[in-house]
């Protein structure tokens, strides 16, 4: 990763933010390691905004994404022992573990992500059991659908890797040195499947793909960019509109990933995996995910869905598995490929008009929205975004709009003022704000 200024990428308002946030990490670590100051690491690990490409990834499909400008400020201190501290700096809550292959990690804990990072590390590259100080900020808001967890679990990951001197571990696979391989990697840690030689274990409990992972590794700043999935490989990527900006709304409508919203989550990789492992039954096939088999012939995608409207399955209704694949098919087969078209040459109606498109499959056919979300976006298109469409997970979380810069802040205001009166009960706890597409996490000099 590259080593940055504060700037580097960054608004002027966004840099002064960050600025601010590192020195309190600075100020909190000082009072708790006795390393030397000039051996601390400093991460900026961005969130990230999913343009387009809802629960495409895992199914070996493609999506649009950018690095929001707010993330993770991350000073880190290798330990003299195996011992990890991470200090949460804007309310002092402080978790501690040891690095080790028998960590248990705390499920519906935020702890469980860094100790599931530790854990993995330890086991994937034997005798890597230094710990670290790690003293954290984060402006981020918490369980909105930009990928928080999984920016916590990456900048854990390069605390303890740095702490470690994993690149130069007999376990380190060099390929791991090319960010969009190590995006699959960290991805693998999250959802407990192995990579090549490096084991995996139980995870964090979401059956999730790549996406967040490789935003937040790759992300260029004024870019959208377009990658695929399984493996991981970039596709195109294109400016972000000239004169326009992100604004972002936060439902106040937690998407946590536990509990009954990591169910709701699971089971739309689950409804996918099913589709999948019923074509392959049926047909004999070998093709290893929904982006694959939809490819595999002219007529696949309607010979798949006679299958599925006449091949019982244990776990779903045919029209649960229909309404999964055409979902797929939409978003991945018709939305991206015709809203990136616009992008690149600056078509924004037409772009617009597909990612409606997109927010109507989400609803009708994924059926991850809320009526918080669907009222965002609709809201967000009166009053004259370019468009606008919810996006991560789902079952809360947030929408982002696409509008003119010099404009955005009255924008921010007036959407904020309808979903106030719309939902009251979430108006304090929701969050409105804009951003540009980021820069990808980075060392800061």
């Amino acid at each position: 990763m590259n080593d940055r200024s504060y700037d580097g990428g960054f608004s002027e308002r966004e840099a002064n933010r960050k600025a601010k946030m590192f020195r309190r990490c600075v100020e909190r670590l000082g009072r708790i390691t006795q390393a030397p100051a000039d051996v601390w690491r400093s991460y900026f690990v961005p969130g990230r905004i999913e343009v387009l490409g809802k629960h495409t990834d895992y199914a070996g499909g493609s999506s649009l994404v950018i690095a929001a400008e707010r993330g993770f400020c991350i000073i880190a201190a290798a330990a003299e022992d195996a011992q990890v501290t991470i200090t949460d700096v804007a309310n002092g809550e402080k978790i501690e573990f040891t690095m080790t292959p028998e960590l248990v990690p705390e499920l519906g804990h935020w702890s469980n992500y860094p100790m599931t990072v530790a854990r993995r590390l330890a086991r994937n590259f034997p005798g890597a059991s230094r710990g670290a100080q790690i003293a954290l900020a984060s402006d981020l808001p918490p369980a909105a659908g930009m990928s928080s967890s999984s920016a916590l679990m990456v900048g854990t990951f390069f605390a303890l890797a740095d702490a470690n001197d994993l690149w130069q571990h007999g376990s380190f696979l060099p390929e791991l040195n090319e960010p969009l391989n190590l995006a699959g990697y960290l991805a693998t840690i999250e959802n407990g499947q192995s990579y090549g030689p490096l084991t995996g274990d139980r995870g964090v409990g979401t059956f999730g793909g790549s996406e967040d992972h490789t935003a937040i590794l790759c992300a260029q700043p004024g870019f959208i960019r377009q990658y695929a999935y399984c493996p991981v490989r970039f596709q195109r990527q294109m400016p972000v509109p000239p004169a326009c900006t992100f604004a972002v709304a936060s439902s106040g409508v937690a998407a946590e990933k536990t509990g009954a919203a990591l169910e709701k989550y699971n089971r739309a990789s689950r409804l996918a995996a099913a589709v999948a492992e019923i074509w392959r039954r049926e047909t004999d096939g070998n093709e290893a995910h929904l982006a694959t088999m939809v490819r595999s012939g002219p007529d696949a995608a309607d010979r798949l869905r006679a299958i599925l409207a006449g091949v019982p399955h244990g776990e779903f209704t045919p029209r649960e598995l229909l309404d999964r694949f055409e979902h797929f098919l939409t978003e991945n087969e018709q939305v991206i490929p015709v809203a990136g078209a616009a992008l690149e040459c600056g078509d924004l109606e037409t772009f617009g008009r597909w990612v409606d498109r997109s927010q109507q499959a989400a609803e009708m056919l994924l059926g991850n929205q809320i009526p918080e979300t669907v009222q965002l976006a609709a809201s967000a298109r009166e009053l004259g975004a370019v468009a606008a469409s919810a996006f991560g997970a789902g079952f809360g979380g947030s929408v982002w709009a696409l509008v003119a810069a010099d404009r955005a802040d009255d924008f921010l205001a007036a959407w904020q003022r309808t979903y106030a009166e719309h939902f009251p009960e979430h108006a304090p706890r929701a969050a409105f704000f804009a951003t540009a597409a980021g820069p990808a996490l980075c060392r800061i000099a």
